[in-house]
């Protein structure tokens, strides 16, 4: 990447994190008309909360490998991880938008209760995890992808990492719990 990237990782993170919530917040509210992109058949736009399902429990797993290869010291290993947890949670974020544009929020299939006391607090929960997670790690790809590793050891990239994963390891697993309510527990 470029000195001025290098430089500036911090305006970087920020206009990363800003563009990427424009874009969730956009669909969610209904800003994005469903007509700038071609619909996938009614199979497909119901397989997605599947298929977003395994790539979150896929993702998962890559961000505990490479937790534990760079605990084990293994830099390229742990690099190869979090660049794919990376691409699992673009994929998910792609499929999910994409769905969410086309077909909308899927209405809770419970009980008035369990929406009220369980669902929505445990939905509320897995959002706001899911927007603190992304300036950490945006800010933690950003400096590994301006920096060499042995400079790495330099930054706040350790441990807003750390940060990013756990962030993003809980956001995961409770959105894993919603798609069990929503799906599968009633």
């Amino acid at each position: 990447m470029s000195d001025w990237a290098r430089e500036n990782v911090p305006v970087l993170t920020a206009v990363a994190s800003v563009a990427a919530l424009a874009v969730v917040f956009g669909a969610v509210g209904g800003a994005i008309p469903s007509s700038l992109l071609p619909r996938a058949s009614d199979a497909v736009l119901a397989a997605i909360p599947h298929f977003n399902a395994a790539v979150s429990a896929t993702a998962i797993v890559t961000i505990l490998l490479g937790w534990r290869a760079i605990s084990r010291g293994n830099v390229q290993r742990h690099r190869n991880f979090m660049i794919a947890s990376f691409g699992l949670f673009t994929a998910f974020l792609v499929a999910y938008l994409y769905r969410l544009i086309h077909v909308g929020t899927t209405p809770f299939p419970g009980p008035e209760p369990v929406y009220t006391y369980l669902y929505l607090p445990f939905l509320g929960i897995h959002v706001l995890l899911a927007i603190a997670c992304l300036p950490f790690v945006f800010h933690a790809l950003l400096l590994a992808a301006t920096r060499s590793h042995e400079e790495l050891y330099h930054t706040r990239h350790a441990q807003v990492g750390l940060v990013g994963a756990v962030l993003w390891l809980i956001s995961f697993t409770m959105g894993i719990g919603v798609y069990v309510m929503l799906y599968h527990a009633f």
